[in-house]
Parts: C-alpha cells; structure tokens; sequence
C-alpha cells in the first residue's frame, strides 16, 4: 500500500515522465527525419572507407566531396518527393526557387566535412524548414552515434525520445562554452584572438568541435552552456536555431539582433550565459 507521501511522489514522478515525453511526430517531420536517414546510410558506408584512404597518396578529399553531393542529392529527391513545390537551398547545389514561395527548405548535407574527411565521428546532417521567413522544423542527424535532433516551432525539441532543455548555469565561472577557430585563408584570426582573450579567462572551458549544427543541439541539450561563431552559412545554423530556442535558449547574431542567417554569425546559450559573453565578444571588438 502506497502512504501518501509516496503517493504524492509517484504523481510528481508521472507528470515529469509526460512532460518529458515525445509528443506523436507530426507528418512534416516524419518527411525530414526519413530524409535524412535515407541520406545518412551513404554517409555511414562513406564514412567507414575514409579511413582507409587515409593512407593514399591522394587522400579522401574527393571521395569525401562525392560523398557530399550524394547526400544532398538523396535530401533534395526525399523532400520534393513529399512537399513538391517547395524551395531548397543547399550547400553544393545552391538556392532552388519552388513554385511554393513562401516554404523553402535550408540544407547541409554533411555538416563537419574536415571532421569526416578525419574520420572524426563528429558530423551531421542538417534540415531547416523556413515558412515565410521563419524557420519552423529543424533536424540535426549524426549517424555516427544515432543522436537524432528534432524540434518545431512551439513544440518544443527533442534528442531522439527525451525532451532538451539549455543547461541551468548561471555564472561564466561554471560554463563551458563551444567557439570555432577560423579556417585558415577564411575569417579574422586577429579579432578570433581578441575574443579568445576577452573569454578564455572568465569560463571553465572552450571547446571547438567542428561541426556548427551540432554546437548549437549541444547548446540546446546542455552539454554546452553557450556558443558563438562566425562566417556561417545558412544551412550551417538554420535548424540549429529552432533547436536553441525551443530548449528555451537565446539566439542572436552577434550585434545582439535576429539577423543570423543573413550576416553569418551566431551566438546561443541560456539568458544570462548569452548575455554575459555577448559582452564580452561585443567589448572585444
């Protein structure tokens, strides 16, 4: 016989497990997470020969480009296939005008090319649904591991079946935020040095994973507290953005606005972890 403390506790218990629970997958994202499956199987088997090109004279790199293209070419086949008249805007292909112009759909089909080419299992595969210029659905795949993102707007976001919150930490001293090293050739190291100067001391760490959708599901997850990079493209951050959000995170570019996709540069974290190093790049500046 339950008392009814234990009672109390087993319905405090029960309203969490709903809480967390994973609400029925709505017809527009079974579409995407198909899609990206489908593609993800070429990925995987990919994956699995780049180590052993490691050791060829020539290297990976062009299987790995060939790799890319037919990834997105199976994203964009799968998704016109169910939304017809919908845009596409891809990584290697470019923007595609649909005859529907008010949805579009934003697409990395491999996203952490350099980690892949590594064989480095720290890669995704990248799906935004933009509606009149809002992103509503977003999915972030890493078939190295099987962590499938998922998250519409207003529904929440989700890691295969649990529901994603952004870390709780308050204080800088506690958070370990995520950054990107620009490439060499591409962006600003002098201001890159700037900001690593004017953050580095204040956190308990910095990590660079390489791979900007799956910075911004870890910042949704809270596995980091906060995230900031630049010279992104719009497939790189689009779906990633809804994730942050809908885990109650902030998003802005790094002028504090709502321009990321346009200006190419982002910064994510919970309210006051946002805000603080938002200070922090803005004073490096």
């Amino acid at each position: 016989m339950i008392g009814v403390g234990g009672y109390q506790i087993a319905r405090v218990r029960e309203r969490r497990r709903r809480s967390n629970a994973l609400p029925p997958r709505s017809a527009l994202l079974n579409v995407m997470v198909g899609a990206a499956r489908k593609a993800a199987r070429g990925l995987t088997r990919d994956f699995g020969e780049v180590e052993r090109l490691q050791v060829s004279l020539k290297g990976p790199a062009n299987f790995v480009s060939a790799a890319d293209r037919r990834a997105e070419e199976i994203l964009r086949a799968e998704l016109s296939k169910a939304r017809s008249g919908y845009g596409f805007l891809g990584e290697e292909s470019g923007r595609h005008e649909g005859s529907d112009k008010t949805h579009t759909w934003i697409v990395d089909p491999l996203d952490g090319t350099t980690n892949f080419l590594h064989g480095i299992p720290q890669f995704a595969i990248s799906i935004a649904l933009e509606r009149e210029g809002t992103i509503v659905a977003g999915v972030v795949y890493n078939p190295a591991n099987d962590e499938l993102y998922m998250a519409e707007r207003g529904k929440g976001a989700f890691l295969n079946d649990r529901r994603l919150r952004v870390a709780a930490r308050t204080h800088l001293t506690d958070a370990v935020i995520g950054c990107a090293v620009p490439h060499h050739g591409r962006g600003d190291l002098a201001q890159f040095r700037r900001e690593l100067e004017a953050v580095q001391d204040k956190v308990a760490g910095l990590r660079r994973f390489g791979a900007a959708a799956l910075d911004l599901a870890f910042v949704a997850a809270g596995r980091l507290d906060a995230y900031w990079e630049r010279n992104l493209s719009p497939w790189d951050m689009a779906a990633g953005v809804l994730l942050v959000r809908e885990a109650g995170g902030f998003v802005t570019d790094l002028d504090g606005n709502d321009a990321m996709l346009t200006k190419g540069d982002i910064i994510a974290g919970n309210e006051p972890i946002h805000r603080d190093v938002l200070a922090l790049l803005k004073a490096a500046q």
